[in-house]
């Protein structure tokens, strides 16, 4: 379809609301949108339904989910990740980073076979003209697993994908440390309550495990300085760029500048929030927390953050139909008008990791758009258009699979 068109839409623009839009689409790309402007014939009339870009996600494990539905089920994975796409794609995600935990964790059930398996089918869909979504991968390396580094190293230099100079295709990666007593566990108790919850074990227990745990990653420190050499350097060189997750205070934020990091993914605090915005470091937030109102570890609010604007965009996390969810919250409760909220779910999250092609109802930008309504604080998505690939950008995608 060359030319798309929506005529009487409410249209949510970087600055402003244009009543009565008229939003038109050529050849996947936004030619214009114009106040009570002409449409073409053929049309769809929004009655006065909100058009927002299609929804960028930078953090998603909703496939991880997709994967295994319940304990003791494993879905193929080609079916779980195009199951996944379409629930993705009703959420008003156009453009999703799945994330790939490169590590060998028994408990999160994790392995590096597994992450090898996902890229494959991640990198194969991508190149499908079939595809719902554009699917991208966000490469999570736990910090301290020497087996993880080794093989997302391996990866990304076998696979050429260290070479790229675009910032819309260089390796986005998430340094990460689960460790209890730090990050999103900072208050090893809330760890402490969580095993308690999903193991049933009991207060004793649950704190003899978390001293065991904390002893055992202590002994592989060596392996997370070996790590933060090498994605130190290739943050340095243009090569990737770098996410500190779940920085907690001022002395991480420090922390992750040294790495080269571009990224402070989940602040913890306000403390490490104000921390990245002074050192220049994008700010991504999770859009469950926004959506609740309170972290489930008992950190900041991601509501908080945005008030205090200190948020660039909101991730999903685990859980896609949040984005637009939170954002519904947030106007609802008066936490930030409607452009903003729609902007920390488009055009926030593009602008983080280098799609400057999308996320903006502006000539020339990618014509992927999402009609919705609101009613108090909840959202409907009524229509998601994704404008296809030009057939030189498919084929280009599908020589960088194959080659």
């Amino acid at each position: 379809m060359t030319t798309f068109s929506i005529r009487n839409a409410l249209a949510v623009l970087p600055d402003r609301l244009v009543h009565e839009a008229t939003v038109v689409v050529e050849h996947g790309l936004i030619a214009s949108v114009v106040e009570r402007g002409p449409a073409p014939p053929g049309a769809i009339d929004a009655k006065g339904a909100i058009c927002i870009p299609g929804v960028v996600d930078t953090h998603s494990d909703g496939l991880e989910k997709e994967l295994r539905p319940r304990p003791g089920v494993e879905l193929p994975i080609d079916f779980a990740l195009r199951s996944f796409e379409g629930r993705v794609l009703a959420a008003g995600v156009t453009t999703m980073f799945h994330g790939v935990g490169f590590e060998e964790n028994d408990r999160q059930e994790r392995s590096i076979d597994l992450a090898a398996r996902l890229c494959e089918a991640i990198t194969q869909r991508t190149a499908s003209p079939d595809a719902l979504v554009d699917h991208r991968i966000l490469y999570r390396l736990d910090a301290r697993d020497d087996r993880g580094f080794e093989a997302l190293s391996e990866r990304l230099v076998s696979e050429g994908l260290l070479e790229t100079t675009e910032p819309s295709r260089m390796p986005l990666v998430s340094f990460e440390d689960h460790t209890p007593g730090q990050g999103q566990y900072q208050d090893r108790t809330a760890f402490e309550r969580y095993i308690r919850g999903t193991r049933g074990l009991s207060e004793h227990e649950a704190r003899a495990a978390v001293d065991q745990l904390i002893s055992e990653r202590d002994a592989l420190l060596d392996n997370r300085e070996q790590a933060l050499r090498w994605l130190t350097d290739q943050a340095a060189k243009g090569h990737i760029q770098l996410m500190a997750h779940d920085p907690s205070n001022d002395a991480d934020i420090q922390q992750a500048t040294l790495w080269n990091a571009q990224i402070a993914e989940f602040p913890t605090t306000v403390e490490a929030a104000r921390a990245a915005r002074s050192a220049g470091l994008r700010t991504v937030c999770g859009a469950p927390n926004a959506l609740r109102g309170a972290s489930h570890s008992g950190n900041v609010s991601a509501s908080e953050l945005v008030a205090l604007g200190l948020c660039d965009g909101l991730a999903s996390d685990y859980l896609p139909s949040a984005l637009i969810g939170a954002a519904a919250v947030l106007i609802h409760e008066r936490v930030c008008d409607p452009v903003k909220a729609f902007g920390l779910i488009t055009h926030g999250p593009a602008d983080t990791v280098g799609l400057t092609d999308r996320g903006r109802l502006v000539e020339g930008s990618k014509g992927d758009l999402v009609l919705l309504r609101l009613e108090g604080r909840l959202a409907t998505v009524r229509m998601v258009h994704r404008s296809e690939l030009a057939a030189d950008q498919h084929h280009q995608n599908l020589e960088a699979v194959t080659r």
